[in-house]
């Protein structure tokens, strides 16, 4: 049998060698963490590389993904579809290893990591995940949630805000079954930390309330083994295991240095470490006994095995729960739930009601709510205003993981990737608020959401300078063009209650990606529709007024300002101006629509047309062309009352009437 440090070297040999092969990569912390992944993954990693999608599977995060050739080389030896084929494709277009580990790309890979620090938020909300459910689902003699989350981290996660966002709540939260190994090695990619990064660490997250292992020689696998076993003894608040070790090392010229952090390590260097490590075998070579010693696969079977009897007993014991619990891990909606939104747009089309898109969101939840209880909602310290807390929300505590509400506190990044991350690990649909000009606070996380593929609706709140007195610095100007911008993310801003409770089902039936509801906090009128304007909604874009002929003129709104193009469009009718009203509350889910359908709503035939968002114009010139006005922003806004915000900057029947006028006159 191998021993340790030899199961640990072919960590170290795979990682220089694809680094070397690819010509670009980060050696220096997979050899450097190596000895640390053995004793985790040999020892305690619970997992089944037959099926990397085990609902009860331990997790496993690289949060300081640049070393990304740990990771792999990790599912590579212990025995998931991953071939050594794939390692020498590192970094190459379409390989199963890009150059950070990707979700989805790769079995075994549990998030996308590589933007430092997101990966351990991920991290606090897969274990919040877990917390939850065993809450939900357990049973007295029915364990059937009990698994933990592993993450590992490094000088840079921990420099990085989120870290301090996400792990102040893990520790509010009481996350026992996180564990994170902090790789303390002193350099980062400008050179040793000690000139820029200072902290006491262990100090810190002690403040945090979290179960600290300090000091751990990260290449002694007893100490090692002996700081995991400490951490899992720890089950009511998370625990960081503090692991001192050697970038690159293995590599006699090069450990130690910030040489070895994010570059090849050279073909010399390369047969120096061999020599150093006694590691005799060529390039992507691993001797069978190596691979005996990793191989997890006949384990994992019979963890899983094991596993599935505690849920056939489970199912005996509690077959409407089981039922529920299969269905939210398999992300599938109740049956019923097409019926039941169709009733519930039916019962806010019959109300008529004048309303902030962001009460009429907190109705749409107080309809959806009930019927969903894999629904897991916050807010980031705006709970009343964000209207994100229904009638049947009970908070997550340390104490109590029975809830479906989570106080974020002023933790907008960490929140979002925090959603990601409950997303992730399956159970439950995650949803936070925020006021939309704080999207920039957590943009990167929105972005990696989007990357991913997963389902988090984004609440953002106050969406315009209709938020009033608060003044530019509350008001959204560019927000919403910046997040239209980012690729596989669906936006939606309602104009009234109606088309708010469309918005919230199309977020919720959304698996691949996430949705933005952009909503008021002024008063919306209700527009009255037909039944099939009714089900127009749901295209992204359709005709809310008309005219008799064709129109000579467009008008396209979003938001509170469809209520203008209206007023408008009723005052041109009365001049005899065939004019077309298009509500535009989601414009990606409009271009989704085929060619048929969106030359029916806009002919480009009809090329005069008006658009009116109380947003950045820019945007909009794409959909108006050369002949057309917008009527937006084009600077920040003011600190004053709503009303004389709009009035000052053009957002009146009036002025809309003007830019029309001008445009059919042009």
């Amino acid at each position: 049998m191998p021993s340790r440090r030899e199961l640990a070297n072919a960590i170290r040999a795979l990682s220089m060698d694809a680094v070397q092969r690819a010509k670009s990569g980060h050696p220096g912390a997979p050899m450097g963490m190596a000895d640390i992944a053995e004793v985790l993954w040999n020892d305690y990693l619970r997992h089944n590389p037959a099926n990397p999608g085990w609902w009860n599977r331990d997790r496993f995060v690289l949060s300081n993904g640049h070393g990304s050739m740990l990771l792999y080389s990790l599912l590579h030896l212990s025995g998931y579809e991953l071939g050594l084929d794939d390692l020498r494709q590192f970094r190459q277009l379409h390989s199963r290893t890009p150059g950070h580990p990707e979700y989805g790309y790769t079995p075994g890979v549990e998030t996308t990591t590589g933007p430092l620090g997101q990966g351990l938020a991920n991290a606090v909300g897969m274990a919040l995940a877990e917390k939850v459910l065993a809450a939900q689902f357990n049973r007295p003699g029915h364990t059937l949630i009990d698994h933990f989350t592993y993450c590992f981290a490094g000088d840079g996660c921990l420099m990085e805000g989120i870290s301090h966002e996400a792990c102040s709540l893990a520790g509010t939260l009481g996350l026992g079954k996180l564990v994170v190994f902090y790789d303390d090695n002193g350099i980062s990619i400008d050179g040793k930390v000690e000139g820029w990064f200072t902290d006491d660490t262990p100090g810190r997250f002690r403040a945090y309330g979290w179960h600290v292992i300090a000091d751990v020689d990260g290449h002694d696998s007893q100490a090692i083994d002996t700081a995991i076993r400490a951490a899992r003894e720890v089950t009511d608040t998370p625990s960081l295991v503090c692991c001192k070790t050697v970038i690159g090392f293995g590599a006699p010229n090069a450990c130690g240095s910030h040489s070895v952090h994010g570059a090849p390590l050279g073909d010399d260097e390369i047969q120096a470490t061999r020599e150093f490590l006694k590691w005799e075998h060529a390039p992507f070579e691993v001797p069978e006994a190596i691979y005996r010693g990793w191989d997890a696969r006949e384990a994992g079977v019979a963890a899983e095995d094991a596993w599935r009897q505690v849920l056939a007993d489970y199912r005996r014991a509690h077959p409407e729960l089981a039922a529920e619990f299969e269905r939210r891990m398999r992300g599938k909606l109740p049956r019923t739930f097409g019926e039941h939104a169709d009733e519930l747009l039916r019962k806010a089309a019959d109300a008529g009601e004048t309303v902030a898109s962001r009460k009429a969101s907190q109705q749409a939840l107080e309809g959806f709510g009930p019927y969903l209880p894999e629904l897991i909602g916050g807010s980031a310290d705006l709970t009343g205003s964000n209207n994100t807390k229904w009638s049947g929300c009970t908070p997550v505590t340390a104490r109590d993981g029975d809830g479906n509400y989570v106080f974020y506190g002023v933790r907008e990044f960490a929140m979002t990737a925090i959603q990601s991350g409950l997303a992730l690990h399956g159970g439950f649909i995650p949803y936070g608020g925020t006021f939309l000009v704080f999207s920039d606070y957590a943009r990167n996380a929105v972005r990696m959401a989007a990357l991913m593929g997963q389902r988090n609706v984004l609440v953002y709140t106050h969406d315009s300078i209709g938020l009033g007195e608060d003044g530019p610095t509350h008001q959204p100007i560019e927000h919403l063009p910046a997040l239209r911008m980012i690729p596989n993310l669906s936006l939606w801003r309602p104009c009234d209650a109606v088309e708010t409770v469309v918005a919230w089902r199309a977020a919720l039936e959304r698996k691949e990606g996430p949705t933005a509801l952009v909503l008021s906090r002024q008063g919306l009128p209700h527009q009255e529709r037909t039944s099939g304007q009714l089900e127009a909604i749901r295209r992204g874009g359709y005709i809310l007024r008309d005219c008799d002929a064709t129109p000579e003129l467009l008008l396209i709104a979003t938001g509170a300002e469809v209520a203008l193009a209206v007023e408008a469009w009723d005052q041109l009718r009365a001049d005899g101006v065939p004019a077309r009203v298009v509500s535009m509350p989601a414009v990606d889910v409009f271009e989704a629509q085929d060619a048929e359908y969106r030359e029916a709503v806009m002919p480009q035939a009809c090329t005069r047309r008006v658009a009116v968002e109380a947003a950045a114009a820019e945007y909009w010139y794409r959909f108006v062309g050369p002949q057309g006005r917008v009527v937006g922003m084009t600077g920040f806004g003011e600190s004053a009352p709503a009303g004389d915000l709009f009035a000052y900057y053009g957002f009146t029947t009036e002025n809309v009437l003007a830019q029309a006028r001008t445009v059919l006159g042009s």
